[in-house]
């Protein structure tokens, strides 16, 4: 079995490319299951889908083919042309995947270096792939130990210190550019996680006018009960006449399509009054084209890097710190990686022989004994047996699971096929 991560990240492809590609969250198991159905090389799968990040994690049976498949079926999936798609999508393999998925877990990879956010959006990442039943033994110790390392970077360096996630780099971008936020009307678009994000960094920043808009209003009512200062709701209905009258509006809705556009806005009349948007959906909630209308602004997810350059000092002196760190369990998830490929079958080989000779010479001896002294004393007999054969098996099975040595460990494996006549578990 090998591993490997196929993807594309704000690092490869902008935010256009990154939205063709994004799978919308009921759309996750679907697609996830499809990967299996239709990559006959593919044996277990995740995907890790974020606003700056689509990555497809596989264990594969063979490196080439497996990785060929999942790009096809991407391309087909996102109906987006195979060389459009290469040309913006990198392959991973082996021990390069595995430190990479835990620098993403760990917030080194993103574009808020340090973020946190991601952390929880692996371990989404995990459960999803778990519930549609697509992971086995390797993704599942693959993801625990990521989301592991990524806890531990955060609790033992300082690369969280001052970090910002999207969502409050949104409201530092908005802060900065217009003095403060204080006397300013600020439209929350959407009550999800990311919308509860906005108003926490927003009245961190001062802000004393907030409105949140929602599909369900009931939602929108019970985010604004969270906060003691007042916070003004309103139906989804209302979004056109309350984007007009907002200054700066955030948004972060699911929705494949944007929900506002130079039609809607054409209208305005702003004079010297500027509106501005900060747009974190993926795909994006704002087309780009209501930059075309005066007085109006839109930035999104990419934008934010000037944010993002600001914040960077600190925490750049924390990555080599984390990054060993990362190494250290990279290290060990390898090594669990090269144990369970090369040991794990040989030893189950291994027990299985023994226990057949067991219970093949168990039954000879019953049958001598008789029926009735069988019968009285089997349960005896059996468990004598196999005690005695799990005392000689202990201590070569201990010491191979101890062995660090790969090398060694593959030699104590050969040597152990051999002399017990094993069939070789790989085949």
């Amino acid at each position: 079995m090998y591993l490997a991560v196929v993807g594309l990240s704000h690092r490869t492809a902008s935010v256009e490319i990154r939205e063709c590609l994004t799978i919308a969250n009921e759309e996750l198991t679907a697609t996830l299951q499809g990967c299996l159905a239709a990559c006959t090389h593919v044996q277990e799968v995740a995907i890790l889908n974020t606003c700056n990040r689509l990555e497809v994690y596989v264990v594969v049976t063979d490196t080439e083919h497996g990785v060929r498949e999942v790009i096809h079926y991407l391309s087909r999936l996102k109906q987006v042309a195979l060389p459009t798609l290469q040309t913006h999508l990198f392959t991973l393999l082996h021990e390069d995947a595995v430190i990479h998925l835990f620098r993403v877990a760990a917030g080194l990879d993103s574009m808020v270096l340090g973020e946190g956010q991601v952390l929880a959006q692996v371990k989404s990442t995990y459960q999803q792939a778990q519930q549609a039943r697509t992971t086995g033994r390797f993704l599942n110790e693959l993801f625990k130990t990521a989301i592991g390392a990524g806890k531990r970077v955060r609790t033992d360096t300082e690369i969280g210190t001052g970090a910002v996630s999207i969502s409050s780099a949104a409201v530092e971008l908005a802060h900065a550019k217009f003095a403060g936020l204080k006397g300013r009307h600020n439209l929350v678009v959407g009550a999800g996680d990311m919308g509860e994000l906005f108003v926490r960094h927003l009245i961190a920043k001062g802000a004393d006018r907030i409105t949140i808009l929602n599909r369900s209003l009931d939602r929108a009512e019970k985010l604004a009960s969270q906060f003691p200062q007042p916070i003004a709701v309103l139906p989804w209905e209302k979004l056109v006449i309350a984007v007009t009258e907002a200054d700066l509006v955030f948004t972060s809705t699911a929705t494949q399509e944007p929900i506002l556009a130079r039609r809607h806005l054409e209208h305005l009349e702003l004079g010297s009054r500027t509106l501005t948007f900060f747009d974190i959906g993926m795909p994006r909630n704002v087309a780009p084209d209501v930059n075309q209308v005066p007085g109006v602004w839109s930035y999104n997810v990419d934008d934010l890097k000037e944010v993002v350059d600001r914040n960077l000092a600190h925490r750049q002196q924390m990555v080599q710190q984390a990054q060993l760190l990362l190494e250290e369990d990279a290290t060990k998830f390898t090594e669990w990686w090269g144990y369970t490929q090369d040991a794990v079958p040989t030893l189950n080989s291994f027990r299985q022989k023994v226990e057949s000779i067991r219970l093949a010479e168990l039954e000879k001896a019953l049958s001598r004994l008789g029926n009735e002294f069988a019968g009285k004393h089997q349960e005896v007999i059996d468990s004598l047996t196999r005690a005695i054969v799990n005392k000689i098996l202990h201590d070569p099975v201990l010491r191979i699971r101890a062995e660090q040595d790969v090398q060694a460990r593959r030699q104590a494996m050969q040597a152990l096929q051999t002399l017990f006549n094993l069939e070789n578990p790989q085949n």
